[in-house]
């Protein structure tokens, strides 16, 4: 593996990282960052992933996510990935629109052409970084939390839905709960994965909970301000399928809060301390 810094610096006694490395998956360069705490100097400390939103990379989170002092405070490694590959040649919205190509990946591994030979990002997130980050930091792979946001969110839940017993904890912030059933998922679905809807229920988190997929808990915070809450997010959808199927969900409605960074480093302390209480004990 071959792993370049982009930057780092000091933060909180620990480094905040960005780094690039050429992906097998998705047969680009992507980028990714990674804050390190400093208990990590002397001992493996577990990780917390992070998946972000619709048109956003790696940056959005690390910039104005405020998850340092915490994960400094905690001793959690925090691992922020791009939405998608990137690079010349990556086919991309035909008509440049946000919610589907660059940026808006979906956390899908495609299967319809032209997306199908880069867009990899379940395969990425799930096999191949977590490989990079073993590697490359001292982690404890056997300690790991997954959280996201709106898109992210979705990808947060599935994965952790599908891949029982990788995720030690499970959250997410205004979570897209059933993209089969908004304008959004049907967009990127069906551009990813083609007209039959039975592919797109291993991509959907109520569909999963239907279709017996577990977790052992999970916690929500939604905005009540979201203008996207009703059309696109769906938590109702999520709470029913989670009552159906005994996975206790800890739904938190914030009135006056919205889709943006602002709600989510509002709720991110709490997002992290909940993981903390599962990865460390």
């Amino acid at each position: 593996m071959s792993l370049q810094a982009v930057s780092r610096s000091k933060a909180f006694g620990g480094i905040q990282g960005v780094y690039r490395h050429h992906s097998r998956e998705t047969g680009t360069e992507m980028t990714f960052s990674v804050y390190v705490p400093p208990q990590a100097i002397g001992q493996a400390c577990p990780v917390v992933w992070y998946l972000s939103g619709l048109s956003c990379t790696h940056a959005n989170v690390t910039d104005k996510g405020q998850f340092q002092r915490a994960c400094a405070e905690l001793g959690l490694i925090f691992v922020a990935p791009d939405t998608s590959p990137r690079g010349h040649g990556v086919p991309d919205d035909p008509d440049g629109a946000y919610d589907f190509g660059l940026g808006a990946g979906f956390y899908v591994d495609a299967t319809q052409a032209p997306f199908a030979a880069n867009y990899r990002m379940e395969s990425y997130i799930v096999s191949e970084l977590p490989e990079v980050i073993a590697e490359a930091f001292n982690a404890d792979m056997g300690r790991q939390g997954i959280m996201g946001h709106s898109m992210g969110g979705h990808g947060a839940l599935t994965l952790a839905l599908k891949t029982p017993g990788r995720w030690k904890s499970v959250s997410a912030l205004a979570p897209i709960c059933s993209p089969m059933h908004c304008p959004w998922g049907e967009k990127a679905l069906t551009g990813y994965l083609g007209a039959d809807h039975a592919a797109w229920r291993r991509y959907d988190a109520t569909a999963l909970l239907e279709d017996g997929a577990r977790v052992a808990e999970l916690l929500v915070d939604q905005g009540l301000a979201d203008t996207f809450l009703e059309g696109q997010l769906r938590p109702q959808l999520l709470e029913a399928a989670c009552r159906a199927a005994g996975v206790p969900l800890t739904l938190r409605n914030q009135r006056g809060y919205d889709h943006s960074y602002a709600f989510i480093a509002t709720f991110m302390e709490d997002h992290l301390r909940w993981h903390a209480e599962r990865l460390c004990g």
